[in-house]
């Protein structure tokens, strides 16, 4: 059936439009159909004047046309009967290319191809278009847009809640061998996929004073920011449900001030706005200045507080008893950053809907869970009592309320110990008074996760030993996981294809299903087939290495590939020391497995010591590649600006998936999950998921090296020495000594000093050169493995059909049951 002018520019406005008939599963022909009229209505051009921009567009408007359907549905649904529902609050949402993750979602991608062929157009081509919506940085936003995918293909009622960054974080290119920080301008297009909700504003208040009246005490004389909603629908695969993510802008409450403009000022006529905006222009701004700070807890605040009270608003629509508050919403806060959450929960209950205190403190305990992402002290945000207090006066005062009624309720339970409320008070008195916000986080949820088993044991028993003994029970364990939905189904067709010609559908929405590939792995016809489609992926992704760097890869050789944010915990300075390793030997006549070494990851804009391992490696690229020696034999390289879209290629490209930080300072890590879902293996120590990953696919079928969490206990606590193991290996001494004196930079020959000196003399704190020798070996290891293509292959396909336990399906599950108590809802 034809879609009128009038329904098509129906299902392109701002709000979604139940009657829109363009919205039901189209056939060949009506998506054909709906494909032009979008072309022609929504963006007014014809085929002879059409930009590859404007086919993603037309594109992404056909597609969503079904999406709003389903979700109107899907709201309506969930009010009809009022449904618990989980809100996830998180700083960071990743969310990746939505074009082909909704087509394959809902069951039309073959549909929207045939449409597009049938117009002269690539679906491949379309895809490429659609910019990466920059609302995240790392494995928290991808973590988080997994969990989002997972609530809605398991209809969960579930809803996203960030910050809509104007910039995002930034677009890293890579000049002259070192990171260059650019503003990442997503928008610059416009964004199909969101909704803006201008009836959906809450006030966000900041600054003022703290006045008592009549016993009560009342925040004044505050600035005033508006906190406009853009919602996003997130579809689920194979199911009606479309859940909804929405983010945080914010505007200021006066856009012009017309006395300063007619002054003549125009800069002061528009600064109130500028200032205003800047609270969602950018993630993780800069905090080595005062102002950075600040601006972080604004951010923090604002998008936690147009939060909570929009979840109330919600919850008032239909009720009025408060009791029932818990019975109808469960919150999550995705790490530290929302955890002024529970203050601002007691603010909104207490002041402005007068719930006496004792009342709305049993039930905001009964609303909140937390989990925790590291183990690292220093890494748990903790903000200055003066900042704190003159930003947020009134949370300070509730948060010291809170403080106080938790110690006694400690030193009652643990009469004379001083040093134990010392150490778990929400206010930090011995680092120049400071807000804890882990603490205040442990102290306002009902239950606290680690992220994968040895994280969670590890809480219990060092950063949170003391909280464990307060509240028995209260941390546990809830494993993360990825969804095979867009590290599989959409990021590997060719491996998805195979699959399912091997052993049937499903494995997509029940990845337990997957475990049929098992008596495969035996299979010599099988693990060709497998090969042939490893091959594919990474002729793929050497194409766009040598597009972006200039770079040629040969297929042919391993790739290994560690991306992942860059940070001194995560070792890729391990990762250099083993590439300077094989390049000695290349160059003395050994004969070593062609490698081509993959780095990728972003280096926060204040993080000196991580651009100085990014620039290293990039110096090291320039003398190997440059080598006539060496040839093919190894070659390294940087990709720059990893993100979902660049993951979705590296991922099915990768053959060996570094996973090598300290034990016992990676939480998680999902990065280990994508790669052996995609058929790599994994060189890695015990840490973080590794673990239950060796457990899994078996400990024959993963390359595990290095010191394990007590190890590396014992080796610090018996004054290690990181010399002792320079002077005693002399392939490492040669090694370090080429970083320190310039051989990679001649023109700048100590521009590494400072890397040799944090190794050599300053402590070497992540155990590089203890594990050095170790991680060498396993290396060997690997490369001889990798010259038995037939055995190799073996190890990836069980590595495959053991994944089952890593989807992030049965990481909600867990949720769900265990924490949030909230059911699916058809």
């Amino acid at each position: 059936m034809a879609i009128t002018k009038k329904e098509t520019l129906a299902t392109a406005d701002s709000e979604p439009k139940k009657s829109a008939k363009s919205s039901k599963s189209a056939t060949n022909t009506d998506l054909k159909q709906s494909l032009e009229n979008h072309l022609k209505f929504s963006l007014f051009k014809t085929d002879q004047v059409s930009t590859p921009r404007d086919w993603y567009a037309t594109s992404a408007y056909a597609v969503r046309d079904s999406v709003v359907d389903r979700w109107v549905k899907t709201s309506t649904n969930y009010y009809d009967k009022d449904v618990k529902r989980i809100y996830y609050l998180s700083l960071e949402f990743l969310m990746g290319r939505m074009l082909s993750n909704a087509a394959l979602n809902l069951g039309i991608n073959d549909e929207l191809k045939s449409g597009l062929d049938e117009l002269g157009k690539n679906l491949e081509n379309v895809v490429d278009m659609e910019i990466d919506a920059a609302l995240g940085n790392g494995g928290l936003g991808r973590l988080a847009a997994c969990f989002l995918d997972s609530m809605a293909t398991m209809d969960i009622p579930g809803t996203g809640y960030g910050i809509r960054y104007e910039y995002g974080m930034f677009r890293q290119s890579i000049v002259d061998g070192q990171q260059t920080e650019n503003p990442d301008n997503w928008l610059r297009y416009g964004n199909i996929w969101e909704f803006q909700r201008p009836e959906s504003t809450y006030n966000v208040k900041f600054f003022g004073s703290v006045v008592e009246f009549e016993g009560e005490q009342h925040w004044k004389d505050a600035e005033n920011v508006v906190a406009m909603a853009y919602d996003v629908p997130i579809p689920g695969y194979d199911t009606q449900t479309v859940n909804n993510l929405r983010l945080w802008s914010a505007k200021a409450t006066k856009e012009f001030d017309l006395r300063h403009f007619n002054d003549g000022n125009y800069e002061k006529a528009v600064e109130e706005r500028n200032e205003t905006e800047s609270i969602s222009k950018v993630l993780y701004p800069n905090d080595n200045s005062a102002s950075g700070r600040e601006l972080r807890l604004k951010q923090q605040y604002f998008f936690v507080s147009a939060s909570i009270q929009d979840i109330l608003r919600r919850f008032l629509t239909f009720h009025t008893d408060w009791n029932k508050l818990p019975e109808k919403i469960a919150i999550q806060l995705n790490d530290t950053h929302p955890a002024i959450a529970v203050a601002e929960m007691m603010y909104q209950l207490c002041d402005v809907h007068h719930v006496e205190w004792s009342k709305a403190w049993a039930i905001s305990n009964k609303i909140f869970a937390y989990t925790n992402h590291t183990l690292m002290p220093e890494a748990l945000e903790t903000w200055s009592i003066d900042l704190f207090g003159s930003l947020l006066p009134r949370h300070l005062h509730i948060i010291y309320r809170i403080n106080h009624e938790f110690l006694h309720m400690v030193n009652h339970k643990f009469p004379g110990d001083s040093g134990l409320l010392n150490r778990v008070s929400i206010i930090d008195e011995t680092h120049g008074r400071r807000v804890r916000m882990a603490h205040l986080a442990v102290v306002g949820s009902h239950t606290v996760n680690g992220v994968a088993a040895l994280h969670s044991e590890l809480l219990k028993t060092t950063l949170f030993a003391d909280f464990n003994r307060i509240y028995p029970g209260k941390l546990t364990n809830v494993t993360n996981g990825i969804t095979p939905r867009r590290w599989l189904n959409q990021a590997n067709t060719g491996l998805t294809a195979l699959l399912t010609k091997a052993i049937g559908t499903g494995f997509q929405k029940d990845l337990s299903k997957i475990a049929a590939l098992t008596p495969l792995a035996d299979d010599k016809d099988f693990r060709k087939a497998f090969r042939a489609v490893k091959l594919a992926n990474k002729v793929r992704l050497a194409e766009k290495i040598e597009s972006l760097t200039g770079v040629k890869l040969n297929p042919d050789a391993l790739f290994d590939i560690q991306i992942k944010r860059i940070h001194e915990y995560k070792r890729q300075l391990l990762n250099v020391l083993h590439v300077i390793t094989l390049y000695n030997r290349i160059k003395a006549g050994a004969v070593t497995t062609p490698r081509a070494v993959i780095f990728g990851g972003k280096a926060a804009p204040g993080y000196w010591m991580a651009k100085q391992i990014i620039r290293l490696i990039n110096d090291v690229a320039s003398i190997v590649n440059d080598d006539p020696e060496v040839g093919d034999k190894l070659k390294v390289v940087f990709y720059p600006n990893y993100e979902v879209s660049a993951a979705e290629i590296l991922f099915p490209g990768a053959d060996l998936s570094e996973q090598i930080s300290t034990a016992g300072t990676e939480a998680s890590g999902t990065g280990n999950m994508k790669m052996a879902l995609n058929g790599a293996l994994t060189i890695g120590t015990l840490d973080g998921a590794n673990v239950e990953i060796m457990e899994e696919v078996g400990a024959e079928n993963i390359f595990i090296f290095g010191l394990t969490t007590p190890e590396v206990a014992s080796v610090k606590a018996n004054k290690y020495n990181p010399q002792d193991y320079y002077h005693n290996n002399a392939e490492l001494k040669q090694v370090i000594d080429m970083i320190g004196n310039g051989f990679f930079n001649v023109e700048e020959p100590n521009r590494y000093q400072a890397i040799v000196d944090n190794l050599l003399y300053k402590g070497d704190n992540y155990l590089l050169l203890a594990d050095y020798a170790a991680y060498i070996a396993m290396q060997d290891t690997v490369a001889a493995v990798y010259k038995d293509q037939e055995e190799w292959s073996r190890r990836a396909v069980l590595n495959v059909a053991r994944m089952a336990k890593f989807s992030s399906d049965r990481t909600i599950g867990e949720y769900a049951d265990k924490i949030w108590k909230v059911k699916a809802v058809k």
